[in-house]
């Protein structure tokens, strides 16, 4: 595997637990530093219930969730702005709210990441949660949200 094929799989790998990261956040309030040591502890790169865990770029994983948790309100604004009249961000489910957070922080911040490619693995990351309908949503939604925030 060439180098560059290698960072985007620990890349890809670091986005689908920062996900996984931001929900278990929201669904138990647990503490952005013991998230982290529980991610680079017991998840990044383990075998659980059979299932191996690609190893994920630590400090990627670690600057998506620890920016996404700190600008939150933000993030949450820009997502807001861009739901359909009558949604709320209160209505979306807590996984589809963690991949639009993280995706979005992602074109806030890492302007060194192309936003075609910040979309692409955000719609792939959806595709492990939901059908088809979602990952077109989160497409859309982060394109509406790049085009705002990235010119």
């Amino acid at each position: 595997m060439s180098r560059t094929a290698a960072r985007s799989k620990s890349r890809a790998a670091a986005r689908l637990a920062a996900v996984q990261a931001l929900y278990q956040h929201e669904m138990e309030g647990t503490a952005i530093p013991a998230l982290l040591h529980e991610f680079h502890h017991h998840r990044l790169g383990a075998v659980i219930e059979d299932v191996e865990y690609a190893e994920a770029d630590v400090q990627f994983f670690d600057d998506i969730v620890t920016g996404a948790h700190a600008r939150l309100g933000e993030i949450d604004r820009l997502i807001a702005e861009k739901l359909a009249s009558g949604w709320t961000l209160e209505r979306l489910d807590r996984p589809m709210k963690a991949i639009l957070r993280a995706g979005t922080w992602e074109l806030l911040a890492r302007a060194d990441v192309p936003v075609g490619a910040v979309i692409t693995e955000y719609v792939d990351v959806a595709h492990a949660f939901y059908e088809r309908r979602e990952a077109g949503f989160v497409n859309g939604l982060l394109d509406g949200i790049a085009k705002q925030v990235r010119g």
